[in-house]
């Protein structure tokens, strides 16, 4: 009991690490795993591990345990594979994805091969394993990197759909070897290839029928909605167990092909499985993590000679260089952009979870020589992963500047809420051609938003998902225009680190404007002079906005006395086109500047039945 409650509250405490440092979470859930796991033998008086997780799943059990969790994190990972999104991708993304695995396979195969004198099966089973790259790795480093948005757009697309991709390759490859297809078998030819079809078949067909299942049912409301996540996630189960039972090894196969047929055909409370099966995962990925850490042994690392070394700087400085040439030729990128790009290519949670797996069945194998040398595959992909992270992790921001592909100061706005108020600044915003990114978690604003032509967001503007699903490489600046003032201020705070203190902005609340000994923030919008709900009011009742030159302060006292001082300035537009927001201290003007905003003057009491409509 005590080990199992360890490995829990280690997971949580390394995800929380993660977080707090910013960094990728692999890291700290496999440097604790092998604190507490191999590393701990050299300390404890009788070379006992301080965590073992043979010691708490044993035999079958273990096995049964990885092989579920490994099925419910592909069938996550292939929820987000569109193929939508593959067919209409940019060019050098679609290489990528093609170009990129082949070099890997073959690369990485013939490395393991010939440095470590692995059987080709399993030589090329480590090279489909260190395909997969993943957003858990690549957004945290393209985070705190910034690259240009050309740059960043390919190498987080590249991320998103690797996984899945890299993940079924390993599977196949993985699958031929069970059959015999490794060349220790006694089998004919013929009868391997019928073995590996039966799998995939198998597999495939499964998951198939599966995902359509859950279609069905849930287009049929013939499960409650308070069960529809748990359903989910029983059928995925379910689908991996049945396949298996069919045929040994299609599980893996049914669960990642059932999660990209679900991302491809529409399915009611798509987005609430998929963020269920999110928080899922990541329970399962920090477990197993620790857990499978904590069963390397010293003899495994001890193998792990200049031989592993060699085979890690390969696959960081050629066959990912390689790779990304071969993606880019013909387009029109710089040698910075390639050089970048050849570099950042860090290995993920997908790939040491699989080779987790895989490298327990194997060992199990009948085969001695495969048994044996399968011990090694589970080192060696750590080693990979953990190295590309490190290294990668920690030059990329310092090779980004030398370079110079670091993205110009970014232009954009991102809009907390919706909202009326939120759809009416962001219209101004983008009339003068600025980016514009509308956050709400009103289902109703969000439809609004969108036919008026918005990029929005349905979710919590609190929410870390939001830094993972959102391009923020172009935004620069925050507006929070919620009605809860307090979310306004939570926002404020959230994104200050991300943005900068001075690009983070909200609207004043009512209770600090009502304070006259109040002295409101220095990111209070529109000299403080309107909250929501009077802001809201004002729109509906003169929603176009004025715009009248302004180059000086004398120029802006004319324009208060004109309107009799009833006005509420929002932006100021500078000749060279770049718009600034009005703040709680009047800013000083330069010449050829524009003032835009809203005039008061026929300003009438909000009427009881419209307050409720905001």
């Amino acid at each position: 009991m005590v080990e199992l409650a360890s490995i829990l509250v280690l997971s949580v405490l390394a995800q929380w690490m993660a977080w707090k440092i910013k960094i990728p979470a692999i890291l700290p859930l496999i440097i604790i795993g092998l604190a507490v796991g191999p590393l701990s033998t050299l300390i404890t008086s009788d070379g006992q591990k301080l965590l073992d997780g043979d010691a708490i799943f044993s035999g079958d059990f273990l096995f049964s345990f990885v092989s579920i969790s490994v099925g419910i994190i592909l069938f996550e990972g292939g929820l987000t594979l569109k193929l939508s999104e593959i067919r209409y991708r940019v060019g050098t993304i679609r290489n990528i994805l093609i170009v990129g695995p082949i070099i890997t396979l073959i690369g990485g195969g013939l490395a393991a091969h010939y440095f470590l004198g692995l059987d080709y099966g399993l030589a090329f089973l480590f090279g489909a394993l260190i395909i997969v790259s993943g957003p858990t790795v690549v957004m945290p480093i393209l985070r705190n990197t910034r690259p240009n948005e050309r740059v960043n757009t390919i190498l987080k697309w590249e991320g998103i759909l690797i996984d899945p991709l890299g993940a079924l390759i390993a599977v196949l490859v993985y699958e031929f070897i069970q059959s015999g297809g490794h060349g220790h078998g006694e089998a004919g030819l013929s009868e391997i290839f019928t073995e590996f079809f039966l799998t995939v078949s198998a597999g495939v067909f499964v998951g198939i029928i599966a995902a359509y299942l859950l279609k069905y049912l849930l287009q049929k409301n013939r499960i409650p909605e308070y069960l529809r996540n748990v359903f989910t996630l029983g059928l995925v189960i379910f689908a991996f167990t049945f396949s298996e039972v069919i045929q040994p090894e299609a599980g893996l196969m049914a669960a990642t092909f059932m999660g990209i047929i679900l991302a491809n055909i529409k399915v009611n409370d798509f987005k609430k499985i998929l963020s269920f099966k999110e928080d899922i995962t990541l329970i399962l990925i920090s477990v197993l993590f620790i857990l499978l850490s904590s069963r390397i042994n010293m003899e495994q690392i001890l193998k792990l000679g200049w031989e592993s070394f060699a085979i890690f700087g390969i696959v960081i400085f050629v066959i990912r260089p390689l790779a990304i040439w071969l993606s880019t030729l013909g387009k029109r990128f710089t040698k910075g952009e390639i050089i970048f790009m050849s570099w950042v290519g860090p290995k993920g949670i997908v790939a040491a979870a699989v080779a987790s797996l895989f490298s327990l069945q194997l060992m199990n194998s009948e085969d001695p020589v495969l048994a044996k040398q399968s011990e090694l595959i589970l080192p060696l992909t750590f080693l990979v992963i953990v190295g590309s992270v490190i290294l990668q992790g920690s030059t990329a921001k310092a090779l980004a500047k030398a370079l110079k592909v670091t993205r110009a100061v970014p232009r954009g706005f991102l809009i907390a809420g919706a909202n009326e108020v939120g759809r009416f600044l962001a219209g101004i915003i983008q009339s003068y051609n600025f980016p514009v990114f509308l956050v709400d978690v009103s289902a109703s604003n969000i439809k609004e938003a969108q036919k008026e032509g918005f990029e929005v967001f349905e979710g919590n503007i609190l929410g870390d998902k939001i830094f993972d699903e959102i391009d923020l490489s172009n935004i620069g600046k925050l507006m929070a225009v919620t009605q809860n003032n307090e979310i306004n201020a939570l926002a404020n705070q959230w994104f200050e680190e991300e943005f900068g203190e001075g690009n983070v902005y909200r609207l004043p609340g009512k209770n600090e404007m009502d304070l006259t000994d109040f002295n409101l923030a220095k990111n209070t919008l529109f000299l403080g002079k309107a909250d929501y709900l009077s802001l809201a009011q004002i729109i509906r009742n003169h929603s176009e906005p004025m715009v009248e030159e302004c180059p000086n302060e004398e120029s802006f006292e004319k324009i208060k006395r004109k309107y009799l001082g009833k006005i509420i300035p929002l932006f100021r537009l500078e000749e060279d086109g770049s718009i600034h927001l009005f703040l709680r201290d009047e800013p000083a003007f330069k010449k050829g500047e524009k003032l835009i905003f809203l005039s008061i003057d026929h300003l009438k009491p909000m009427e009881k039945n419209e307050e409720k409509k905001v």
